[in-house]
């Protein structure tokens, strides 16, 4: 029976490091090029505030929350991100090709979300940042673009790269 639970334990090890680095491939293979002026440009939330990514940045790391309402696994990162933000995170989120802004200030009520949301309804600007995938999760400290995640994360996930990014 020992033997038997040590090298379960052995291949649920090796399993993990083989997914750990899958997902560390996928990630760099579907990794947007930002622009280089990504953090400088202004842009306007739903509810009208001016937000400005390098200035939001400079004393704790932001995550921008790159998303949308009919994806599938932004359905299980959502509710995480808004947490971070109820629990008073840097958070600002860009729901992408998710309707109007009255469609999307009804959809995130409708779950009971508080994000800061920035509504590109056309894609334009996740398409001048080259994001392809949704959820898209980038990490900006200081101005500077620390990491970008692409796919399913945990809130845990997301805290630690917040965390690792301010050290």
């Amino acid at each position: 029976m020992r033997a038997k639970l040590k090298r379960w334990l052995r291949e649920g090890v090796v399993l993990g490091l083989i997914a750990a680095a899958a997902m560390l491939v996928m990630d760099q293979f579907r990794k947007p090029t930002l622009p280089a002026a990504f953090a400088s440009a202004p842009m306007q939330t739903l509810d009208g505030k001016t937000v400005d990514l390098a200035a939001m940045s400079r004393e704790r790391p932001l995550l921008v929350y790159v998303w949308a309402t009919w994806c599938g696994v932004c359905r299980f990162t959502t509710p995480s991100v808004a947490q971070i933000a109820e629990e008073g995170g840097n958070v600002v989120s860009v729901a992408m090709r998710s309707g109007d802004d009255a469609t999307l200030s009804a959809w995130l009520a409708r779950k009971h979300y508080a994000l800061p949301t920035i509504n590109d309804a056309e894609g334009k600007l996740t398409r001048s940042w080259q994001i392809q995938v949704t959820p898209t999760l980038v990490i900006i400290d200081k101005g500077e673009v620390k990491s970008i995640t692409t796919g399913f994360t945990s809130g845990w996930g997301m805290k630690l790269r917040l965390w690792w990014a301010g050290v």
